[in-house]
């Protein structure tokens, strides 16, 4: 995990950088696990100071680029669009390094929350509507112009080739403890196929697309209505199977990737159809009738490249997640199993 510091020395440097008064504070917000994540209160206003990761984003300029271009589109087009705006610097600068780390201020969107889970449909279906408004907004933006900051970020094949190169150089004690596991995601090959049938087809269309669309990333009003987006650092050029996929990967199911009690994870379809009418009643004009028929193909390819993912990691001695414990990216690659099994039985009920 990435460990973002905060002391009172480098914040007074911060608050000299954007002319915060001297009696700024500071508290922790949020519990991502990527960025450092501060709320600054100041006595005229409040912000959102973050501390980008440079072990995932190697290049935090990039970052920045991609988030003021956006928010000029938006700013020009959609003036009335509820956006976090960067903060300028007291030098116009919207990301600074001091101490060798990078940082930047967003503006404090006074009145809202996040959730870590998703509880109920209807949070569901605001999170779906917010990420696809903010894709439709966006249909007119050339994507050439934003960075690609994630290289492969969701590239299935390249996941797949991985998951061989495992099989064939990982730790052979682990390869035979996980043959059926092993066995069950070489069988849904398919699923890589049938993504790069979706890709190389002209239909399917490069958008703005968010990439990291947990329910963290949502601000909801006190009346629990969506007010918009955040976390906007892996904007990319993309499919909106990514983000649909992310979607109902992480909420239709009650429990996360981390639950070992393998019953506990279910399907709830309800919260299938909130996400789609979420996400269609802003993106459905904008989807090809081609990209529609993707829509229940985007959480097997998404549960499938996370199953990839883990367990390619453990069979390599867990250098990329990590672990808490001995079979952790194990069970996390059985859980994301169970669940592509039970959602794949589910979809051809609906």
């Amino acid at each position: 995990m990435y460990f973002a510091f905060m002391n009172e020395q480098l914040f007074r440097k911060i608050c000299v950088a954007y002319g915060w008064s001297e009696h700024a504070l500071y508290e922790p917000l949020g519990s991502g696990l990527i960025n450092g994540t501060w709320k600054v209160i100041t006595e005229k206003n409040v912000y959102v100071l973050q501390a980008v990761n440079n072990q995932i984003f190697k290049e935090p300029k990039l970052i920045d680029e991609n988030i003021k271009a956006v928010t000029k589109f938006i700013s020009t087009n959609h003036a009335d669009y509820l956006f976090p705006a960067l903060i300028q610097t007291t030098t116009g600068k919207t990301l600074i390094e001091s101490a060798g780390v990078w940082l930047r201020a967003f503006a404090f969107i006074d009145g809202t929350k996040t959730f870590t889970t998703v509880n109920t449909k209807q949070q569901a279906f605001e999170a779906a509507y917010q990420f696809g408004k903010f894709t439709a907004l966006l249909h007119d933006f050339n994507t050439a112009e934003l960075h690609i900051v994630l290289p492969d970020f969701h590239n299935l094949s390249l996941r797949y080739h991985q998951f061989k190169e495992a099989l064939q150089h990982g730790n052979s004690k682990r390869i035979n403890e996980a043959k059926e596991a092993i066995a069950f995601l070489q069988s849904q090959q398919y699923i890589v196929e049938k993504w790069t049938e979706f890709i190389n087809n002209k239909e399917a269309k490069l958008r703005v697309t968010h990439h990291d669309t947990k329910i963290s990333n949502v601000l909801f009003d006190e009346a629990n209505k969506g007010v918009c987006i955040i976390d906007l650092d892996t904007i990319m050029p993309g499919y909106f199977i990514s983000d649909v996929g992310d979607m109902l990967r992480t909420y239709v199911c009650p429990v996360s990737e981390e639950v070992t009690d393998f019953d506990k994870i279910i399907i709830r379809k309800d919260f299938v159809q909130a996400i789609q009418d979420g996400y269609f009643s802003t993106m459905k004009n904008e989807l090809s009738s081609f990209e529609q028929d993707y829509f229940y193909f985007a959480c097997a390819f998404m549960i499938y490249m996370q199953a990839l993912r883990f367990l390619t990691d453990y069979l390599n001695n867990d250098v990329y997640y990590g672990c808490k414990y001995e079979l952790h990216n194990y069970n996390r690659a059985l859980n994301q199993i169970r669940l592509l099994e039970n959602f794949q039985s589910v979809v051809s009920l609906i």
